[in-house]
């Protein structure tokens, strides 16, 4: 599959509506990593909604799941 804006845009999980990074997944990951964060999509889409991208919010949400 050929990674493209158009395509990543359409399966991109983040609702903060003014990132500028939306689709863009290179410059998202490397804006979170620089932040100590991860990106929406590793998130669940009810955790994603609150914009907490820690990594101590990763691992309490999924804690037990594996």
């Amino acid at each position: 599959m050929e990674c493209t804006l158009t395509k990543n845009k359409i399966i991109c999980t983040c609702t903060y509506e003014p990132c500028s990074r939306k689709g863009r997944c290179c410059e998202c990951l490397h804006y979170h990593r620089r932040n100590g964060e991860l990106p929406a999509c590793y998130f669940s889409s009810e955790t994603e909604k609150t914009y907490d991208r820690s990594i101590e919010r990763f691992i309490r949400d999924y804690e037990g799941k594996f």
